[in-house]
């Protein structure tokens, strides 16, 4: 073997995490000029563009081509890529509905835990970097395992659909604004 090899071989590389899944969303993200998060609340049918929660500054959807089941976001209607651009009042909305979010999620789902946060910016994972929103990510022990590396298969338990319903209803068994 050449030294070159050699050194290739010794040498750790990264390993690959490959989630073919999602190919679907960046294939079809370049599609629409038109911003979603603009685009679907002004339109009617809720359950097709799975939106599950209204407020007056910001809504509530579930991410279409999730990481896990229940994977939402919580968005302003204010077509932004700054927090700064926010109202005061638009923030507190923003991460009341983050909070509110999480407990409906405990409520319908229970989770074990929660990633939450936002990607600012291309470089830092945004796939919409135009229009700030908030990633809720409900988590359970296991919800990480072999199939998408051995199969390249993600396992979704629960159709998006039936998800929806479940959310939905929670979300406005009070009908109170959060």
């Amino acid at each position: 073997m050449s030294e070159k090899k050699n050194n290739r071989k010794n040498k750790k590389s990264h390993d690959i995490l490959w989630a073919p899944w999602r190919l679907e969303y960046i294939t079809d993200s370049h599609k629409n000029d038109d911003c979603i998060f603009c685009s679907l609340p002004k339109e009617s049918d809720d359950k097709k563009n799975l939106i599950v929660y209204r407020n007056t500054h910001v809504f509530v959807i579930m991410n279409r081509y999730p990481y896990n089941n229940g994977h939402l976001m919580v968005v302003p209607y204010q077509h932004t890529s700054e927090l700064s651009s926010l109202s005061n009042e638009e923030k507190l909305e923003l991460f009341n509905s983050i909070q509110y979010s999480q407990q409906v999620l405990k409520k319908v789902m229970a989770p074990q835990g929660f990633n939450i946060g936002a990607n600012l910016g291309t470089i830092a994972g945004a796939g919409i970097d135009t229009h700030i929103h908030f990633h809720l990510v409900p988590r359970w022990s296991g919800d990480t395992n072999y199939m998408p590396i051995i199969s390249g298969t993600k396992v979704i338990s629960e159709s998006l659909s039936d998800t929806w319903d479940k959310l939905y209803k929670e979300f406005h068994k009070t009908r109170r604004k959060k």
